[in-house]
């Protein structure tokens, strides 16, 4: 885990995560195993201690956020998607894989949010000279 934390952090400005609730997901029994054997909260730590160390940015979405049940094609989304649903076609004629799609999802939303909060899209005002302009 630490190769490969570090070099995603080394070889990008801006890594996105899907904030999970880990400590839920144990309570189901079918994937609590395979899920505690992939120490995603571990992972996670190692991504918030190692962004910091190389002044990079750790984005994290909200874990209510709908990734997998939206369309990254047109944003059109589903009320329901069960787990069970591996791939689905859109309204629109797109068909997706349910990860691929959610990490579509993922990375546009931490990028707007990111664009959003470094005020991205606002042009700074100019500054008037005390001399009218001159110099």
């Amino acid at each position: 885990m630490h190769k490969v934390t570090t070099r995603l952090v080394r070889e990008n400005q801006v890594i996105v995560v899907e904030d999970l609730a880990v400590r839920d997901m144990l309570k189901n029994h079918k994937p609590a195993r395979a899920i505690s054997d992939a120490s995603w909260r571990e992972f996670r730590s190692m991504l918030d201690y190692k962004t910091v160390w190389y002044e990079r940015e750790l984005v994290v979405i909200d874990r209510f956020f709908p990734s997998s049940a939206s369309s990254s094609a047109c944003g059109a989304r589903r009320n329901t998607l069960p787990l069970n649903v591996r791939t689905w076609r859109c309204a629109c004629g797109a068909r997706h894989d349910r990860d691929v799609n959610a990490t579509k999802n993922i990375l546009a939303a931490g990028l707007a949010e990111r664009r959003n909060a470094c005020g991205a899209g606002v042009r700074p005002g100019r500054e008037s000279s005390p001399a009218g302009g001159r110099l």
